[in-house]
């Protein structure tokens, strides 16, 4: 037992990040506490397996298929539930919440208008996108679609016409991770297609926490749809990315989903289940429907231990 407290309590404290963190002052580095004996330091996987059993006795382990997860629980401050957290992996389009908090710490007028370039395509995968070069947005149009839609080019041009150009917006990203105390997070450009955009899911914890005080952030990722109005051509329709937003039974206040290929799917949300507010963290999910069925699964097991703990408690 004496194990499960230490662990946990060093878990929470590197994932602990209050409402000064996120307003820009520097997290406490993650320690790292030794067993006595090294012969018999516990592995990540084994400490995962530990942690979950102390915090949730009652009740089975989600069987959740992403390779990475992290269930946090923001009232308690700790983590009910860890899969390979510490493990550092590409996040693909989660990259754009750090792109919107740079560009609206900038504080740069949100109704700019912005024209799209040929500088914005994907010139590294060639993807496609529905708002094409020489299309005229307001600059918080170009974040909502980023944010809810996952619009590559909306995230370029949004980097592109930061003060200093590209660059500099993809400087200030990494040095505001490292402020938020993102140890393993590493950005190379806005949108999240460069795979060598790294983290782990106990980084991304502390951007989500640091993401939910952007007002912005909580309004165009929570957005279910968002047409544009074009001049001299049809009217776009653009939905949400992640289908959760559009369920009645969730309350989500952050969501972000992303996706290349080195990636997998990922899934990062900041939701309130039972009562309790959680950050939910999946990456490296394979399917379509993976990373919503992981996301299911822990509501579903959330809802199940708190209902057992409701008995427990008139018992």
């Amino acid at each position: 037992m004496k194990k499960y407290i230490i662990v946990l309590l060093s878990l929470s404290m590197s994932l602990s990040a209050s409402a000064e963190d996120a307003a820009g002052f520097a997290t406490p580095q993650i320690e790292v506490i030794a067993t006595p004996n090294p012969a018999e330091a516990e592995t990540p996987k084994q400490r995962d397996e530990e942690l979950t059993r102390a915090v949730f006795k009652f009740t089975s382990v989600p069987k959740l298929q992403s390779a990475i997860a992290l269930i946090y629980d923001e009232q308690g401050n700790r983590p009910l539930y860890t899969k390979n957290a510490e493990n550092i992996a590409p996040i693909a389009s989660i990259t754009k919440l750090m792109t919107a908090m740079v560009v609206l710490d900038a504080k740069l007028p949100m109704d700019e208008k912005i024209t799209i370039s040929n500088e914005d395509a994907d010139h590294r995968k060639g993807t496609r996108s529905r708002v094409r070069a020489g299309v005229t947005l307001t600059r918080a149009e170009l974040l909502k679609l980023a944010l809810m839609a996952s619009e590559n080019r909306a995230a370029a041009a949004l980097a592109r016409t930061y003060p200093g150009g590209m660059s500099a917006a993809v400087a200030m990203m990494n040095a505001k991770a490292q402020e938020l105390g993102m140890r393993s997070t590493r950005f190379f450009d806005p949108t999240g297609l460069n795979s060598n955009n790294v983290s782990t899911a106990q980084d991304l914890v502390l951007m989500v926490r640091a993401a939910q005080y952007y007002e912005p952030i909580h309004r165009f990722t929570t957005t279910t749809s968002h047409t544009v109005q074009l001049a001299r051509h049809r009217p776009l329709r653009f939905n949400n990315t992640n289908p959760l937003v559009r369920n009645a039974s969730w309350n989500i206040g952050i969501s972000k989903t992303g996706y290349i290929s080195e990636a997998g799917r990922c899934l990062v949300m900041k939701a309130t289940i039972s009562k309790r507010p959680v950050i939910i963290v999946l990456l490296d999910s394979w399917g379509k429907r993976t990373r919503v069925g992981d996301a299911n699964r822990i509501k579903k097991w959330m809802e199940s231990a708190s209902e057992r703990a409701s008995r427990s408690g008139r018992g």
